[in-house]
């Protein structure tokens, strides 16, 4: 019985040793740094993203210079041929753009002539805002109208 009883007290005793590893730690102080578990958790995320971005550009940096170590001799001995290549390549490409650039220009341009022309080049709602103001000129020229020959009888 007493190994019996003094099995849990070692047990609890064990228990409550608080244990001082470097994850606990930082998790402490984490916690007296942020207001909520939400922000703990935004925190801790943010952290291990961190972690596996970091990882992952020092992983790519490493193959492109290893690449590079090794597809250099490849690179200097077939460079006769890569250079003409390229600059024949970004010819094409920069004329092919250019065509594409003026042809939506000279589309552009002839709608506009199109809508010109045909008379569709004002604004939607134009005619009504003209269609008013020769309203509102109609009406004050009665008024004016109406008004100098009311000030004629009685002067």
């Amino acid at each position: 019985m007493a190994d019996h009883h003094h099995h849990p007290t070692s047990l609890s005793q064990t228990q409550t040793t608080p244990r001082t590893t470097t994850s606990s730690s930082l998790l402490r102080k984490l916690r007296h740094h942020v207001a909520n578990s939400n922000q703990l958790f935004g925190v801790l995320t943010l952290l291990i993203t961190g972690s596996i971005l970091l990882l992952l550009t020092g992983l790519t940096i490493v193959g492109s210079v290893l690449g590079l170590i090794l597809f250099a001799p490849l690179i200097i001995v077939t460079s006769p041929i890569w250079i003409p290549l390229c600059a024949v390549l970004f010819l094409v490409t920069a004329m092919f753009l250019s065509m594409c650039g003026f042809g939506i220009v000279v589309l552009a341009v002839l709608t506009w002539m199109y809508r010109y022309f045909k008379g569709l080049h004002h604004p939607p709602g134009s005619n009504r805002v003209s269609h008013a103001l020769n309203r509102v000129k109609d009406r004050a020229g009665n008024l004016n109208s109406k008004g100098l020959d009311a000030a004629a009888p009685g002067a």
